[in-house]
């Protein structure tokens, strides 16, 4: 079965640091980009970071540029997002994403996880 499976979101205060997982099975990981996209209330999906395929190119979203780093294992089937100094625009629901084509357009072979809840508040 194919899927994509988050954890390490949770409760934060403005400042703090979290570490999202996301462990692929049914397929590899190594042959996709792979990418975190965040959904705060009332707002559209967003792209946070992500890592090209062949390359490793990383892009990540300016307003996340020097807090948040992408990683990936391909060796272990998983990417990671390190998020630190975070702050409270930042709470949303955190997807990863297996992108078949690169992190510059999305097809109808890609794969998505079914998201993991951040809240940044005091």
């Amino acid at each position: 079965q194919v899927q994509l499976v988050e954890s390490g979101g949770g409760l934060v205060q403005p400042g703090g640091s979290l570490r999202l997982s996301c462990a692929a099975s049914g397929f590899t990981l190594d042959d996709y980009a792979v990418g975190w996209y965040r959904r705060a209330p009332g707002k559209e999906r967003e792209g946070v970071a992500c890592i090209s395929k062949r390359t490793g190119t990383t892009y990540y979203l300016d307003s996340v540029k020097g807090r948040f780093a992408i990683s990936r294992d391909n060796a272990k089937n998983t990417l990671d997002l390190q998020m630190n100094s975070l702050k409270p625009e930042d709470t949303a629901v955190y997807y990863c994403a297996a992108l078949k084509g690169s992190c510059l357009y999305f097809t109808h072979d890609d794969y998505w996880g079914q998201g993991t809840q951040v809240t940044v508040s005091s």
